[in-house]
């Protein structure tokens, strides 16, 4: 049995050496969110149950009852249930060195390369950067966020290899870099020949699917209900979220839920294409729109609407509705609040290219569209 330490420090050198000092001790890390508020970062001490909280200087303290962990357990990310309640994606040793082999050679790593990790740490995209440069011995700059001006100084310096969002790839220039990873959040069609589409998840250890191909070892299928399903040497062990009536298992871990012949159900709607075996995402299962009868993916929509000229920014969403069950709605931000877009122009744009049920039936104007730190739409908070 090891112990969980909590680290407290921002994405720097610093944050390196504790994770490389702590993993030779044989314990496992949890991450911190340090731009989360306060009252959210003690509820993920008081259910994730650490032994330590480490800072950027190498202190660290005691919170006196941490639940240990398991010998091989190397990470602790820490997520929200469906019921809101932190919990704890636990990776082993074992998945998170499988995942680093797996993207290091798909993104051609070796100790030429120079990756920067600008995206939070406390997230599987930010933190997989980690080790897999470590594994295959390149250079590592690590940020405490994303800054296009350091971004810039990072390339001067010989950053050839980076992760980000799509959100964040639209403010740098990409022409210079080896390999752009993108994920977290709906994948822009005109992105730049030297990036990578990625699928993954926490579960997943990050991505594992990489331009609509699975990684070598991952096997990847769509179940009669269109749900994507994965099975993959990075899965990670199961969930840990500590529950004193929880009897069943005693160091807090909930195992990783897995059909008969091991593969984990995702909550994302997909295809696989026939011909070449590319999987497409269409979306969450929560965000598929189901209007007359006809299922409405949102992100195509999206894709679409994005490329009107008045169109800064948007996302698509369902509404309840007594005569469709659900109506399609456009939330857009414009380029010119003055000059916003109109309804009838944007569902002829979006009929031109799909079916008329994806063409939005009511359009919302508003000053910004909500997502996460990670560039995910907060779909469910965009029409309240």
């Amino acid at each position: 049995m090891g112990s969980l330490i909590a680290l407290d420090i921002n994405g720097s050198a610093s944050f390196v050496q504790s994770l490389t000092r702590i993993w030779e001790a044989g314990d496992a890390v949890l991450p911190l969110d340090l731009r989360a508020p306060r009252d959210y970062l003690d509820s993920i001490l008081a259910q994730l149950k650490p032994s330590a909280i480490e800072n950027s200087e190498g202190v660290r303290y005691s919170l006196g009852d941490g639940v240990p962990t398991d010998d091989d357990d190397a990470l602790v990310i820490a997520t929200s249930g469906t019921t809101g309640r932190p919990k704890g994606v636990v990776h082993s040793h074992r998945s998170m060195q499988a995942a680093a082999e797996l993207t290091a050679s798909a993104t051609s790593t070796d100790a030429t390369s120079h990756w920067l990790a600008c995206l939070p740490l406390s997230h599987i995209g930010g933190f997989s950067v980690i080790p897999r440069a470590l594994t295959a011995g390149a250079e590592l700059t690590v940020h405490p966020d994303f800054r296009p001006a350091r971004i810039d100084r990072a390339l001067k310096q010989g950053a050839t290899h980076v992760s980000l969002v799509p959100t964040a790839l639209a403010r740098i220039d990409p022409t210079p870099w080896q390999v752009i990873l993108l994920g977290g959040s709906a994948i822009p069609s005109n992105r730049p020949a030297n990036s990578i589409a990625t699928y993954g998840m926490t579960e997943t250890g990050g991505g594992v699917v990489y331009d609509g191909i699975a990684l070598p070892g991952v096997d990847v299928r769509v179940g009669g209900d269109d749900l994507i399903e994965i099975r993959s040497p990075t899965l990670a062990r199961g969930y840990r979220c500590v529950d004193p009536a929880n009897q069943e298992y005693p160091t807090a871990l909930t195992p990783l839920a897995l059909t008969d012949d091991g593969f984990m159900r995702t909550t994302d709607l997909g295809s696989i294409d026939p011909t070449d075996g590319a999987l497409t995402i269409h979306g969450r299962l929560d965000d598929l729109i189901i209007t007359g009868g006809v299922k409405v993916w949102p992100e195509p929509v999206e894709q679409i609407l994005r490329s009107h000229s008045l169109v800064s920014d948007c996302a698509v969403v369902g509404r309840n509705d007594p005569e469709w069950g659900q109506v399609v709605v456009a939330v857009v931000v414009a380029q010119d609040e003055t000059t916003p877009p109109n309804l009838d122009e944007l569902r002829e744009l979006v009929k031109g290219r799909l079916p008329s049920p994806y063409a939005p039936k009511d359009l919302v104007l508003t000053d910004a569209i909500q997502r996460t730190v990670t560039g995910k739409l907060r779909r469910s908070e965009l029409l309240d």
